[in-house]
């Protein structure tokens, strides 16, 4: 008998959903071509704003809501490090006091991964049939690197891709100053940091600036965009997935839309 392919929710969070549509896409493309069967189910957002902001109520109410809509799947899977480090690293910290959501929540952080590092880690992904014309480098962001150690996962996949060079970016592992709320309460460290941040991708002389994390790519895009910068900005899933003919780079101004 065949093994059954693997029921997988994909966790979208609030900025893809709002801001970035296509990145999903992308994400249930690249999971269903590694064998999996995907559902969305309704959701909302993982509780990090609140966790991150010291409202721990808060965040404790937002998460029993996504451990009840996500418990039932084999894998969460989430294209962003920050909020698939919320659900694998502090959903068991947030009910360290509670025993039964305790339980529940160290059980939908066993099975909830960032992504690129579900394709490899998991599915064992070698290579994805895509392509791209282009000189790229790679940001990590902080969360995905630091909690869920992804590192090598990304460029593995990315060097399997037809016409693709990657060059790696001068302080690749240094913040972007995004840090969700942080960018907001400190905003001129913030754009200081990604100043510092813009300089460096526009050294590394690549045309496209990838990362796993939306609220980067925003932030980083933002800023390369007062630069007056050309360099494209993609989230790894987009290039992954063969989708950016789909979508402008992030940032980009729509066609038509007044100036």
């Amino acid at each position: 008998m065949a093994e059954r392919p693997p029921l997988v929710a994909l966790l979208a969070t609030c900025l893809v959903d709002l801001l970035r549509p296509s990145v999903g896409f992308a994400a249930v493309k690249l999971l269903q071509q590694a064998g999996c069967r995907v559902e969305v189910p309704p959701q909302t957002c993982c509780g990090q704003p609140a966790f991150n902001s010291g409202a721990r109520a808060d965040a404790r109410r937002v998460a029993c809501q996504v451990i009840e809509a996500f418990e039932r799947f084999d894998y969460v899977v989430v294209p962003s490090g920050s909020c698939g480090g919320m659900l694998a690293m502090h959903y068991p910290e947030l009910f360290a006091d509670q025993p039964v959501w305790a339980t529940r929540a160290r059980a939908l952080a066993r099975k909830a991964y960032e992504l690129v590092s579900f394709l490899t880690d998991v599915r064992k992904v070698e290579r994805v049939e895509a392509r791209y014309s282009g000189t790229v480098t790679y940001h990590d962001s902080c969360s995905g690197l630091r909690e869920l150690k992804v590192k090598h996962q990304p460029r593995k996949l990315l060097a399997s891709i037809d016409g693709l060079r990657l060059t790696e970016l001068p302080g690749a592992e240094i913040c972007c100053g995004f840090g969700g709320t942080f960018c907001v309460k400190y905003g001129e460290i913030s754009t200081e940091i990604v100043e510092r941040k813009c300089a460096d991708i526009v050294a590394a002389g690549a045309d496209t600036l990838l990362a796993g994390d939306l609220g980067c790519l925003l932030n980083i895009a933002g800023r390369l965009s007062r630069r007056g910068s050309t360099v494209a900005v993609r989230h790894v899933a987009e290039v992954l997935a063969d989708a950016t003919a789909d979508s402008a780079p992030i940032g980009a101004p729509t066609p038509g839309a007044a100036r």
